[in-house]
């Protein structure tokens, strides 16, 4: 029982013992025979078994000292960049240590109201905290406040780092912390981290891939919100490692500096683009048909584009979208040139001669004649392709009624072909001036580069969740690619090549998720694909993808669970459910008189007191404990569910390191001469 119920919130009566033991040893080696009559030689044995005995109360007092001040406050952990550790077996999470029932019941003690006394910082702290309030403003008194206030290893006095949260909760196993990592492989399951706003997410995105980068591995970092901290890093990592010429930086809120990227351009299957385009529209109730229809139109532009041997992009989608007969005309006579007999040519310029809008349905009246003359010509001579077909039915819808369908479309591909994120999204691949990369996934994987995606969320929303969204169903398309041919496909083989393992890491994940992210957690992972996703709550991703049971299919996913501070319950309990529960001891306080009823006994009542142990079960982690875990601390479930308490190193220095934004424009510009001039 006393493993688990060791009281520690006590005085440390070890001290006490420990004190007369040395000095009685010190007597006993000092001045053998002036106390008690005995001989050098056994005084000075006697004095060092007492000396020992001692050393042994003294450090069992020093332990019990300890474990108070570690639950008031923890020493500064902070890792300089150049020493974050990298193993090619393993992956670095921190320092902490393993949870167990013994923590639990240590953690259930600091709340009990007599423990409080230990937890309170000290007099001689809140003093200093009273003088700063106080004082900071009075000229003759400023020096000190800032002295005391001073985060310095030298101030005794020192404020505690501002974190929040509760410090016990990594406070009852500090004295057990290590180096906390996880196996490689169990990467490719995947990884969930939850935390809400500003409690370290991207602090251990930045420790994570660091170390990604380091290893060689290909890293793909998605940040909706475009955090410069997180690229700054990046930056610093490839530097470190050699490997900025295979660093793409794509940041919709830096184009001059950006790579361009095609987000509809690469595809296993047609009928990607029209879904990577649709699925950015809403899809609620009445709002369903008009997707769909947005869908099957976008659908036949692509088709059709593709069939001329061109990419489809946003900008020649929109264009289509509002005057489609430049592309009917250019695909009919492509098809009628292939098929149709020779003289079609003429056959089509008489009927658009004699076409009169008088005699043609309202939809077609102030039509390009000749659209309509290729229409009829391929009707009256019974010929057929499905493409045709598909531009010839978008072409006789009535033009009201057309737009009245594609309302929700025209603004979605304006606002992503417009201003000067639009010219990233529409690559002009005969541009040989712009000399900035084009990413392609397949090209990333082959190169084993590193690509940074800044989305820019903040400056708009839809823009950065449309292109986040097809991001991600092109990138899966390409997983799944490499899923059955490898990353070799169309190359000569290459004896004892290994395919790179590839690590996603995707913060925000609710601005990105979407049916397209399912299958990349189900079978990513045979394509070496290990996804790492950073999120505020679990609701998110049900939020994100707008189907509970989908949500339930990406969650399960998920196995490794990081967990920072939260401010919900539902998402609490998303861990705390999967934990079994412990069995803890409570001490209760006992007193009892008993009268004594013989007359004849000099005893006039018995007293009692005891302390009893009674033994209940209890949950291993409650909560509202992961409501009040400090900044930069999390618990992890890792190694098959197994409960870890983790603490995030701070960031160190690092002079590799840029200083802003504008050095990293420097290197843009003489990578591919475009950004700001040096």
């Amino acid at each position: 029982m006393s493993q688990y119920f060791d009281n520690r919130l006590r005085r440390a009566f070890e001290l006490v013992p420990a004190g007369i033991l040395g000095g009685v040893s010190l007597i006993l080696w000092m001045a053998p025979g002036q106390v008690y009559p005995i001989q050098p030689g056994a005084a000075q044995a006697f004095g060092t078994v007492f000396a020992a005995l001692g050393l042994v109360r003294a450090w069992q007092g020093w332990q019990i000292v300890r474990y108070r001040a570690r639950l008031r406050r923890l020493p500064r952990y902070v890792l300089d960049g150049e020493r974050i550790p990298v193993s090619h077996r393993r992956l670095f999470l921190g320092r902490g240590f393993a949870w167990d029932p013994r923590h639990s019941q240590r953690l259930i003690e600091t709340q009990v109201p007599a423990a409080k006394r230990w937890l309170r910082p000290e007099p001689a702290y809140r003093l200093a905290r009273q003088f700063e309030a106080r004082w900071e403003h009075v000229r003759l008194t400023q020096a000190l406040t800032r002295l005391t206030a001073a985060d310095r290893w030298w101030n005794p006095l020192r404020p505690d780092p501002p974190v929040g949260g509760n410090p016990c909760l990594h406070g009852v196993g500090a004295e057990d912390e290590t180096d906390v990592w996880i196996d490689l492989g169990d990467r490719v399951a995947h990884t969930l981290v939850l935390g809400t706003t500003r409690v370290g997410k991207t602090r251990l995105a930045e420790l994570l891939v660091a170390q990604d980068i380091r290893r060689g591995e290909t890293v793909i970092v998605f940040d909706p919100k475009g955090d410069l901290d997180l690229l700054r890093r990046m930056f610093a990592e490839c530097r470190r490692a050699g490997r900025l010429d295979h660093f793409y930086l794509f940041h919709l809120g830096f184009p001059e500096i950006s790579a361009r990227y095609n987000p509809v351009g690469e595809f296993g299957r047609i009928t990607e683009v029209a879904s990577r385009i649709a699925s950015q529209l809403p899809s609620e109730g009445n709002s369903a048909a008009f997707r769909e229809f947005a869908w099957r139109f976008t659908n036949a532009v692509a088709r059709a584009m593709v069939g001329l041997g061109r990419k489809p992009d946003y900008t020649s989608i929109a264009r289509y979208v509002t005057h489609i007969e430049p592309l009917l005309v250019e695909y009919h006579q492509q098809w009628l040139a292939r098929e149709a007999p020779r003289d079609w040519a003429q056959s089509v310029r008489t009927i658009a001669e004699n076409v009169n809008d008088k005699n043609l349905p309202t939809a077609l009246r102030g039509r390009d004649p000749r659209a309509i003359a290729l229409i009829r010509y391929a009707k009256e001579d019974g010929m057929f392709d499905p493409v045709a077909d598909a531009l010839r039915s978008a072409f006789e819808y009535d033009k009201t009624y057309f737009d009245k369908l594609t309302a929700s479309l025209l603004p979605l591909l304006e606002k992503l072909t417009s201003g000067a994120s639009g010219s990233l999204l529409t690559p002009d691949y005969g541009d040989a001036a712009d000399r900035r990369p084009t990413l392609d996934w397949m090209r990333v994987v082959r190169e084993n580069a590193v690509v940074y995606v800044g989305l820019d969320a903040l400056s708009d929303h839809e823009v950065a969740s449309a292109v986040g969204n097809s991001m991600f169903a092109d990138f899966t398309s390409v997983a799944g690619s490499l899923y059955k041919f490898g990353d070799t496909r169309g190359l000569p083989a290459v004896p004892g090549h290994v395919r790179p393992r590839i690590s996603v890491h995707a913060d925000e994940f609710n601005e990105l998720v979407g049916d397209e992210f399912i299958p990349l957690l189900n079978k990513a992972g045979g394509a070496g694909v290990q996804v790492t996703a950073y999120t505020q709550t679990a609701s998110d991703i049900e939020a994100g993808i707008g189907d509970r049971a989908k949500a339930g299919q990406v969650s399960g996913n998920l196995n490794t669970l990081i967990m920072l501070r939260v401010k919900n319950e539902e998402t609490a309990e998303f861990l705390t459910s999967q934990l079994p529960p412990v069995r803890v001891f409570t001490k209760i306080a006992a007193t009892r008189v008993t009268d004594d009823n013989d007359p004849e006994s000099p005893t006039d009542f018995i007293s009692q007191n005891e302390d009893r142990l009674a033994e209940q079960e209890a949950e291993m982690l409650r909560p509202a404990d992961l409501v009040q875990l400090p900044k930069g601390q999390a618990f992890a479930l890792l190694d098959g569910g197994k409960l870890y308490k983790l603490r995030l190193p701070l960031a160190g220095a690092d002079p590799l390191l840029p200083q802003s934004m504008d050095e990293i424009a420097r290197w843009a510009h003489q990578r591919y001469g475009t950004g700001v001039r040096p």
